[in-house]
């Protein structure tokens, strides 16, 4: 029993199967039966295109770049918690050690 590998689109035939849909006024059976594709993956296509514009598609393994942006600005702020907190233990290590 053999499994279809699913199907791969790149970015440019999701944007022209979305501007198809969207500037035809057919229904979604009718556009996704004319590219052959399923009509789910039609809809997906143009719910996430009407949710993130310019962004959405980015690649596979590849992050949005506002996602991107979100992750560099989590592992700079887990550094910064990090720093800030060995600073602490030293002010708690001289100031004891004064007394």
């Amino acid at each position: 029993m053999s499994r279809n590998k699913p199907r791969i689109y790149d970015k440019e035939f999701k944007l022209n199967a979305i501007n198809l849909y969207l500037t035809s006024g057919r229904p979604y059976d009718q556009v996704s039966d004319e590219l052959g594709i399923p009509v789910g993956t039609l809809v997906t296509w143009v719910q996430a295109h009407k949710k993130d514009g310019a962004e959405a598609f980015p690649g596979k393994g590849c992050l949005k770049p506002s996602d991107a942006e979100v992750a560099q600005l989590r592992k700079e702020l887990a550094i910064v918690r990090e720093e800030r907190d060995i600073l602490k233990k030293a002010v708690g290590i001289f100031s004891s050690q004064r007394r």
